[in-house]
């Protein structure tokens, strides 16, 4: 395979304006988001100076996603999606007004968690929207490469945005990054104005019996459903976040800057995967998505193990940038094998998975280490995905077809 074919295809911000408009304000407003979330969680922990309510920003964050995520996926594929997507973004943009001027005015803690909560009810219908424009904008053969590069659109945003928030609150303050927030906005606004109707396939059941509905499908489709149990078998067994400060304290000398590096390895990790991503969105998306979850599995279980910090990072790395090959995967799988009348409800159980499986899974770490070690931890979560991912696999016959 040349060089050319190994790395990210680019082909669909070449052949379609409107994702390429697409990809480039969700870059932007990603940037932004990233910025915010450090501001929230600065602006909390100087009001309060306490971890629960620091805590209690990740949660407002999530529970609107988790709670309200299926409905606002029923409503998905109910409606227009590209006003539906419109309007979502209208009102993030109205909370990042109102972050913005609670941040010059000096607002309480209680009232920044409020505003972060009704944002995240917005994202909870964005997000489903977003990911069902990929089918309407993309020609099949286009989707792997389409969906690689939101990867490393959103692994960009992850990298840079944090780091460019603590700069910009340094320089100028809490309110100075929420006001970037707010900017960004403007360019996710636009793409989205431009995007073409994207009417639904079919009316659809309305409320709690659209809801249903999607369930029966996600529950009765084997390889979407084999999609998301291998998210959650990944996730939900092997999530090794929690456990970094406990195993740099029981393996690595206690070194804060070595356990800065354990976080970014895996980032690096995956930024590289998805450089390279022509090695395999041109494949299966199954039998990639299978082998990138063995490779999360084993490699985390190894980093339980790993004789020195070098080792441990690199093996992070490989972690990262398994994670990548299993999410674009597993996304493939659920695009090409959901009729669009459910993908907005099917996007929404892959949000709500992507949401809820790493918060749950660093919650089962902690327990486990709380009564033996961090490595014990690691190794048993990264065999136990290994278990879990090759029982799914071994049961799902279509996520192993060509």
């Amino acid at each position: 395979m040349g060089l050319s074919r190994a790395l990210i295809d680019v082909t669909p911000l070449r052949s379609s304006a409107d994702f390429r408009r697409l990809w480039i304000g969700q870059l932007c407003s990603g940037l932004g988001g990233q910025m915010a979330l450090v501001a929230v969680l600065y602006q909390v922990w100087e009001a309060t100076h306490s971890p629960i309510w620091t805590g209690a920003a990740g949660m407002a964050q999530a529970l609107p996603i988790i709670v309200f995520g299926l409905f606002a996926g029923a409503l998905v594929d109910r409606v227009d999606r590209r006003r539906f997507y419109l309007i979502t973004k209208v009102g993030q943009a109205v909370c990042a007004v109102l972050l913005t001027a609670q941040a010059f005015t000096g607002g309480p803690p209680l009232l920044v968690l409020a505003l972060v909560a009704v944002q995240a009810c917005f994202v909870a219908g964005g997000g489903p929207a977003a990911r069902t424009f990929l089918s309407r904008l993309l020609p099949p053969d286009q989707l792997g490469a389409g969906l690689a590069l939101n990867r490393i659109s959103f692994q960009g945003s992850m990298l840079l945005g944090p780091a460019l928030g603590g700069l910009v609150i340094a320089e100028f303050g809490v309110g100075a990054s929420f006001l970037i927030h707010t900017v960004t906005f403007t360019v996710a606004l636009w793409a989205a104005i431009r995007l073409p109707p994207m009417p639904p396939a079919e009316s659809g059941l309305p409320g709690l019996h659209g809801v249903a509905a999607g369930l029966r499908f996600l529950t009765t489709s084997p390889p979407v459903r084999g999609a998301l149990l291998t998210d959650l078998a990944a996730t939900v067994l092997a999530m090794p976040i929690s456990l970094f400060p406990m195993i740099n304290a029981e393996r690595f000398g206690d070194d804060p800057r070595t356990l800065g590096l354990f976080l970014s390895a895996i980032a690096v990790g995956g930024v590289l995967a998805s450089a390279l991503s022509g090695t395999f969105t041109r494949l299966s998306p199954g039998p990639v998505m299978i082998t990138g979850s063995l490779v999360w599995g084993v490699s985390l279980a190894l980093f339980g193990l790993a004789p020195g910090p070098w080792t441990g990072l690199a093996l992070l790395a490989v972690a990262g940038a398994a994670d990548t090959m299993a999410v674009i995967g597993r996304s493939t799988v659920i695009q090409t094998h959901t009729p669009d009348a459910y993908l907005g409800r099917a996007a929404a159980a892959e949000q709500i998975a992507g949401q809820a499986g790493p918060d749950v899974g660093n919650l089962r770490g902690g327990l486990v280490a709380a009564g033996s070690t961090a490595s014990l931890a690691l190794v048993s979560g990264g065999l136990l995905c290994v278990l879990a991912v090759t029982a799914i696999a071994a049961l799902t016959p279509a996520l192993r077809r060509r």
